[in-house]
């Protein structure tokens, strides 16, 4: 380089250019390389031991004097690389570390007893894309729905933007509106007020500097490229009634087998933008990054639904570890647990949850959790081993409740499906399925009582995804009892009086208890009636023999 620069002005002005030119590339398009950077981060200590093991390797290599010599040094490089590969990815052991930094670095809390489920969301998550995609034109799509809490009620919320497949309209057209729709409606309505008409000149299937992923690289500083990215996308009301997007972030810690923690938010407001947006967008990115340590002075993040799913399931998995750092090991496994992801779901866990936490953990709030049932790694176990509640704003803690150490023998999810089919055989289970197995516990018959919540959604049969309908059937499953209780979609605050008439008799019988049905009760009341009536008629009888 010194050479070419003394060979006189032209070369001079080359290199200055060149230069120019190279941090102009590396400012304007760190959107694109940041993965590269990402994944040095993620992988930093392997990098930097092989790079260490080649160095000596090679250097032995080309001082070794024989081609024998030579070619046992190329073996022991390449026999090395494959091991490393082996053990790491085959075998799992990077995974299996990188849970472990999380379950050390992780606030774990065991609690005693199960927080009460409250607004039960009614319609499956595929039903709502479905009927989603039913309500907006061909050049529109609709983005992931997301159940956050908008105006102190559960919503399904997404947004209509121009489709991936017609690129004029990702450059040219904003988003337009923002679906949001009742989760705890069986008739979710996509139309008039659930439509809401907003502009976001930011949007996740918009070009360029528009797109919500580049804009918000954009706005990372040099540190922040090394150990954030982008996440899962929300749409939701600010403290001042506006909508914006809420921008999940992960952030990676550690050095030694680095690991996924909640790394705030970015907040995009909406709006059209001028022509100062334009030049922020291009140069510095949009948004406005709120760190986990400043969540609480946002009133409309706290108890609302922010965490990326990637990192609550690791969390839930890092509970494998409860017994030792040994105890998931095929010799052990004790405590080793699973997150059973249903073959016929395209919905897996978590289920964003609404829970009551009172009386149960004074550090815990009410509101919204990730839920997961956690089983035992064996297919054939289908105990319900942990219920995990993930705090879906991004507290870093976690709440279990661990049925297996309890011995209540509860079935899992993943016993569930067969339950349901065998509940009602006479269903063409070839178009139905039965799916989201979801929590719900309630204070019914003198205690709180575990049951999951699942609908029976239809799904063509040259269809991938479930079609939706816009009044499901709904089954409850006792997890104890192993019994299942078909509920009126339409009529929730039914739900709790049709368990009781099933269940009453059962567990009074059970438990010892003395609970009575409605159902007993206008037997009992009708053998009270017909009694009544022989005693008339057997008196009536007596008097017309003294007559006679």
């Amino acid at each position: 380089m010194k050479s070419y620069w003394k060979k006189g002005r032209k070369q001079k002005l080359i290199i200055v250019f060149g230069s120019v030119l190279l941090l102009l590339l590396l400012f304007f398009l760190r959107d694109d390389y940041q993965p590269i950077l990402l994944f040095i981060r993620k992988y930093i200590f392997l990098i930097l031991l092989g790079g260490i093991f080649l160095a000596f390797a090679f250097r032995a290599f080309r001082h070794s004097e024989t081609f024998f010599k030579r070619i046992a040094y190329l073996a022991l490089i390449a026999g090395v690389f494959f091991a490393g590969w082996y053990v790491g990815w085959k075998l799992e052991l990077y995974e299996y570390m990188q849970t472990y930094n999380v379950y050390n670095n992780l606030d774990k809390v065991e609690i005693d007893e199960l927080p009460l489920t409250t607004n039960e969301r009614i319609q499956p998550y595929n039903n709502i894309l479905t009927m989603a995609y039913e309500s907006i034109s061909e050049t529109q799509e609709v983005s992931l729905p997301q159940l956050v809490r908008v105006d102190n009620e559960n919503k399904w919320t997404m947004a209509v933007q121009p489709a991936q497949e017609y690129t004029w309209q990702r450059v040219n057209d904003n988003t337009e509106e923002v679906f949001s729709v009742e989760s705890t409606s069986p008739f979710p309505r996509f139309s008039n007020e659930n439509r809401i008409p907003v502009t976001f000149s930011i949007g996740e299937s918009l070009a360029f500097s528009r797109n919500t992923y580049n804009a918000v690289v954009q706005r990372f500083n040099i540190f922040q490229l090394f150990n954030l990215e982008p996440s899962e996308v929300f749409y939701m009301k600010n403290d001042t009634g506006a909508w914006v997007q809420v921008v999940s972030l992960i952030k990676w810690k550690g050095f030694f087998f680095p690991y996924p923690t909640f790394g705030g938010v970015m907040i995009i407001d909406s709006g059209e933008h001028n022509f100062n947006d334009y030049v922020e967008r291009m140069t510095i990115g949009k948004g406005l990054y709120v760190s986990p340590d400043q969540m609480d002075n946002y009133p409309f993040l706290r108890k609302q639904n922010t965490l990326a799913e990637q990192i609550s399931k690791l969390q839930a998995e890092s509970l494998k570890f409860l017994a030792g750092f040994s105890d998931p090991l095929p010799w052990n496994m004790e405590t080793a647990v699973k997150i059973p992801d249903l073959k016929d779901d395209e919905n897996t866990q978590p289920y964003v949850t609404d829970f009551i936490f009172d009386d149960v953990d004074n550090t815990a709030f009410n509101g919204l959790y990730h839920w997961f049932g956690l089983e035992p790694i064996g297919e054939e176990r289908t105990s319900l081993a942990f219920s995990v509640f993930v705090p879906a704003d991004g507290t870093q803690k976690l709440y279990y409740y661990n049925h297996a150490a309890k011995k209540e023998g509860l079935a899992g999810v993943s016993a569930m499906p067969l339950k349901v089919i065998e509940s009602k055989k006479e269903y063409d289970w070839d178009n139905n399925r039965p799916v989201e197995f979801r929590p719900y516990i309630k204070h019914i018959g003198e205690r709180k009582r575990m049951f999951v919540l699942g609908t029976v959604t239809a799904k063509r049969k040259d269809s991938k995804k479930f079609d939706g309908s816009a009044t499901p059937d709904l089954a409850l499953v006792d997890v104890q009892y192993r019994d299942v209780i078909w509920i009126d979609a339409k009529h929730p605050s039914s739900w709790e009086k049709t368990i009781y008439n099933q269940m009453a008799e059962v567990w009074s019988t059970a438990e010892g208890l003395n609970l009575k049905s409605e159902n007993t009760l206008e037997v009992k009341a009708t053998d009270t009636i017909t009694n009544t009536k022989a005693i008339k008629e057997a008196l009536q009888a007596i008097a017309r023999d003294s007559i006679n």
